[in-house]
């Protein structure tokens, strides 16, 4: 009976991984391989690379309790449009229209977010208004024209590759090297997380499972980075996209702010009860989802090498559907029961409650709060 639980945990635990693999076998499989080459997996990452980055900002506006901003595929393309306008037409340098189309798409999500937050219009209705303003207004700058081609001074930011310091022939030896490293680090950060936990008295999963885990994903990452190598080696998108996910992912796990989005999904009324300015955290989720919309933007521009009216169709679907993709750590307390500290300092014993749904029993694993888990 127990070894049917842990297998029904793994799989709920683990279900859009499985998802994930299954059809990465059957199009491997269907295409004869060729969906491995190592020139596919690279325009996979280039194709996708607006994906990762819309999601890691969605997931903050989904954890704020399950919203959503309908309007980042309009803002992707307005934020495009003033680029191109700026470069193409006005020959603005690719530098100074950088900071420009950044403070643009901040200026969008401070904006919906000063509806949300202090207006308390439903992110539903103000984004769904965006989405509409945002790609009229895109209509307006570029006058229903493609404008092209993009400077090369920014294409090279984002669609070039980080070079072979070792000049291997027909292998980049660096791309492979930088893989190995990331497992090591990887490791490292998974094993000092575990000591750290213990020395607190908080719960960690069994050994065993951490190595497996860890060895199948350092795997992955090995192959993913090998396929690489045979291609042309890191693309620079790939580099945005790891560093964007890498601050999110220390944002959300290892700051208060970060902690305040989970304090609201959970349970705004006490989130706000306990001092927490819940009106900022609205705000910031979405002056932030602006930012990395500007950025998707600057990336998509640079993909298509143009900017038109028609970019960031359906992106925002894109980003709600893979926002599971990203994992965000995040302690379990209370659902196991601890003896230490919660994240406010205060001694606690016993299990401490968060978010929607009945308290677990004493020592039970009753209901996991909103935002834990795959997002």
């Amino acid at each position: 009976m127990d070894q049917k639980l842990k297998i029904s945990e793994v799989l709920k635990k683990y279900t859009m991984i499985i998802a994930l693999a299954v059809i990465v076998i059957l199009f491997t499989v269907n295409t004869g391989g060729k969906m491995l080459l190592p020139q596919n997996v690279n325009n996979l990452i280039a194709q996708n690379a607006y994906v990762f980055i819309l999601a890691t900002g969605m997931l903050f506006c989904i954890l704020t309790g399950g919203n959503i901003d309908l309007s980042v595929g309009s803002v992707v393309c307005f934020v495009g449009a003033i680029g191109g306008k700026m470069m193409v037409e006005m020959g603005i340098s690719p530098y100074l229209t950088l900071i420009a189309m950044a403070i643009m798409g901040m200026l969008v999500g401070a904006w919906q977010g000063f509806w949300i937050a202090y207006v308390r219009i439903p992110p539903f209705i103000v984004t769904l208004a965006g989405m509409l303003m945002f790609r009229g207004l895109s209509n307006v700058v570029l006058q229903g024209m493609t404008l092209a081609p993009i400077p090369d001074q920014f294409l090279v930011l984002f669609n070039t590759y980080v070079p072979d310091f070792f000049a291997v022939e027909g292998f980049n030896l660096t791309c492979f090297l930088v893989g190995v490293i990331a497992c090591v680090v990887y490791a490292f950060i998974v094993f000092n997380g575990r000591r750290q936990k213990l020395a607190k008295g908080y719960y960690v999963e069994p050994l065993t499972g951490v190595v497996i885990k860890m060895a199948v994903i350092c795997v992955v990452l090995l192959s993913f980075m090998f396929r690489l190598a045979q291609y042309k080696g890191i693309p620079n998108a790939l580099i945005w996209v790891a560093v964007i996910i890498g601050i999110y992912s220390y944002i959300a796990s290892k700051t208060t702010t970060g902690r305040y989005f989970y304090a609201v999904g959970g349970n705004e009324k006490a989130t706000k009860l306990s001092g927490i300015n819940t009106n900022r955290v609205y705000f910031l989720a979405y002056l932030n989802m602006g930012l990395l919309a500007a950025i998707a933007g600057m990336v998509t521009v640079a993909r298509l090498n143009s900017a038109n009216p028609t970019a960031g169709n359906s992106y925002e679907m894109d980003a709600v559907l893979h926002r599971r993709r990203f994992r965000i750590r995040r302690h379990r307390y209370g659902p196991r029961g601890y003896r230490g500290r919660n994240p406010y300092g205060r001694a606690e014993s016993g299990h401490e409650h968060h978010g929607r749904g009945p308290e677990p029993a004493e020592g039970g694993k009753g209901r996991r709060s909103a935002g834990s888990g795959y997002l």
